[in-house]
């Protein structure tokens, strides 16, 4: 049986832990060679092992994505030794806090927005060349329902998504004469830390896995070339 991805080449940032590390092992197991990004370099390495186990491939670059400079850097690097990129998947993110909006201290808000918004608009910029030297390029970007559906306590996390989900549609209507696709995908609620975080009372076993196929199916058929 063929894989879905085989010689796709995949970027997945958050790697280390939750979606991100559901989806590079997915990618993997589909054929595609992954770069691990993440700041956690031990949780990195357990996603390594776990992928090379089961008989994938992958390559290990630590990145923290607060340091903007390094996300160029990076892009550089990939350019220099593989020549292009197939498919960038952004799951890296982070609650910030549950509070009242003008309770929020600087701080919060800064790295908040910053990661979940600000970043992702670096990585567009430093690999939207390596993705259109694809020819079938694939930026996947996550979001959740407090993007559109804001609630209580959630603001700087809400406005963070709701900035990104208007970045990538803006992106993806400027792509639509390329190769590139882009993609906003919605997950739902999963068994991760952030989701733990939100809701500290609930069941772990309330919600899916981010492993479960139900999730990592809709990243694979994202990131699939199409058979005509």
């Amino acid at each position: 049986m063929s894989k879905r991805l085989e010689g796709r080449l995949a970027l997945v940032t958050g790697a280390s832990r939750g979606l991100g590390a559901a989806v590079a092992k997915r990618f993997a197991a589909e054929g595609a060679h992954v770069i691990l990004t993440a700041r956690t370099v031990g949780g990195l390495e357990e996603v390594d092992d776990a992928i090379k186990s089961a008989g994938g491939t992958a390559t290990l670059a630590p990145l923290d994505l607060f340091e903007a400079e390094k996300i160029d850097m990076m892009a550089a690097s990939i350019h220099q030794r593989f020549g292009r990129l197939d498919v960038l998947v952004s799951a890296a993110a982070q609650l910030g806090v549950l509070s009242p909006v003008h309770h929020l201290d600087q701080k919060t808000w800064d790295r908040t927005m910053f990661l979940n918004l600000t970043a992702n608009q670096r990585l567009i910029r430093a690999y939207d060349p390596l993705l259109r030297l694809s020819p079938a390029g694939r930026a996947i970007f996550t979001t959740c329902a407090a993007g559109s559906m804001p609630k209580a306590f959630w603001g700087v996390y809400a406005a963070s998504k709701a900035g990104l989900e208007s970045l990538v549609r803006c992106y993806a209507l400027e792509l639509q004469k390329s190769t590139v696709d882009v993609h906003l995908i919605d997950p739902g609620p999963m068994a991760t830390k952030l989701r733990e975080a939100a809701y500290p009372g609930e069941e772990a076993t309330t919600n899916p896995d981010p492993e479960d196929p139900s999730i990592t199916d809709r990243f694979v058929d994202a990131a699939a070339v199409a058979l005509h």
